[in-house]
């Protein structure tokens, strides 16, 4: 009975060469004004341990920032006739409307494929796409298409060797948020591998809202739609009515 009891006690005790995260972000929301051009988010942090640092394989960091996620529609268009149209479509149930992972080194180098499919950190592994109707050939294809279309709008970013580590112990790295954004809460997360194998993950939030004149403007389109189009159907009149009155002065 004591033998068993020791054993239970070493186990809940964990590992002497734990190792975890301790993050800092530079700030802790994102405003979106009416001027918003992006911005960017430094995330930084240490790892801290109750023992001196293992031997054997490096210690490597990975950061993921990921937008909410939204369904969307992947279409493909083909010319007929000289005309382009639409013809098959690929429903993805669930897309980050923002992701992106930076990493000490090259992906395939500091994570191992089975810990990415049980944690989803690379995008093609955040992208979830469960089923395509029978008469769509290759439909992986509209998932590498939404990659890179998103990529090239800055929204899907992979960053290898944009994680700055030093002594094992302290990390940083710079995300550039692009002007696109959608609003809601950005998840970070961090990862700490070890031969391509996760020994800790932290994870927190990063919440991006509209502020100002963009969050009344937003409130009064969805809340009162009637007096927002009014509103705006006023303002394009006076606009019309002061052009016109600033060339009828000119032309005297």
């Amino acid at each position: 009975m004591s033998r068993t009891l020791l054993a239970l006690l070493c186990l809940l005790a964990g590992p002497l060469e734990a190792e975890e995260i301790v993050l800092g972000l530079s700030r802790d929301q994102v405003a979106i004004t009416a001027t918003f051009e992006g911005d960017d988010v430094l995330i930084f942090g240490a790892v801290r341990r109750e023992a001196p640092i293992p031997e054997g394989a490096p210690l490597n960091v990975i950061v993921t920032v990921k937008g909410p996620d939204e369904p969307i529609t992947v279409r493909r268009k083909e010319r007929r006739l000289g005309i382009w149209v639409n013809t098959d479509a690929v429903e993805v149930d669930s897309a980050p409307s923002f992701y992106a992972v930076a990493a000490t080194g090259p992906l395939r180098e500091v994570l191992k494929d089975t810990e990415d499919l049980r944690y989803r950190i690379t995008i093609p592994r955040a992208i979830r796409s469960v089923g395509a109707p029978m008469n769509v050939t290759d439909p992986a294809a509209f998932t590498r298409a939404l990659i890179r279309i998103r990529a090239g709008d800055r929204l899907y970013q992979t960053l290898e060797g944009a994680v700055d580590l030093e002594a094992q112990t302290l990390f940083r790295t710079e995300i550039g948020l692009p002007a696109n954004l959608t609003e809601g809460d950005y998840i970070v997360r961090i990862f700490l591998t070890r031969e391509g194998r996760i020994v800790d993950v932290f994870e927190t939030v990063i919440p991006v809202e509209k502020v100002g004149l963009e969050r009344w403007l937003y409130n009064l389109a969805h809340e009162k739609p009637l007096i927002y189009g009014l509103m705006s159907l006023a303002i394009a009149i006076f606009a019309g009515w002061g052009a016109s009155e600033v060339f009828r002065i000119a032309r005297r």
